[in-house]
């Protein structure tokens, strides 16, 4: 099985709850992730904040940072190699990087991903 890392930038929590505004990707993520790990997949996921550590022993992403900073997070590491940067991979995605059965992931609703204003107001 193939390995996947994701580092994030330095956040409070790996949810999107916490604060005062719920950042829906964020929880897109963490529901994607646990998902995974139900089906007996592991994706190491790295905050800045809670693990500086891992950002310096990984050389792959000290080198990234080293080069870009840290305002190109997240990045996702497959066996050692980046493959996307500045954002989360959608859910197809995932399933492509990771060999995965296409229905181990619900597709993605396209329009939920045009930000926050859609039928019924802002949230």
């Amino acid at each position: 099985m193939k390995k996947m890392k994701i580092f994030e930038p330095a956040m409070c929590c790996p949810t999107g709850i916490c604060g005062v505004g719920v950042d829906p990707e964020l929880l897109r993520i963490s529901t994607v992730l646990e998902t995974l790990k139900k089906q007996g997949v592991t994706i190491d996921r790295f905050n800045l904040n809670s693990a500086p550590a891992e950002f310096i022993t990984d050389q792959t992403i000290n080198a990234y940072i080293n080069e870009n900073g840290a305002e190109g997070l997240p990045a996702v590491i497959i066996d050692g190699k980046i493959t996307i940067t500045g954002r989360y991979p959608t859910n197809e995605e995932f399933v492509k990087l990771l060999d995965l059965a296409e229905d181990a992931l619900p597709k993605q609703d396209q329009s939920a991903s045009d930000g926050c204003c859609r039928e019924g107001g802002c949230c």
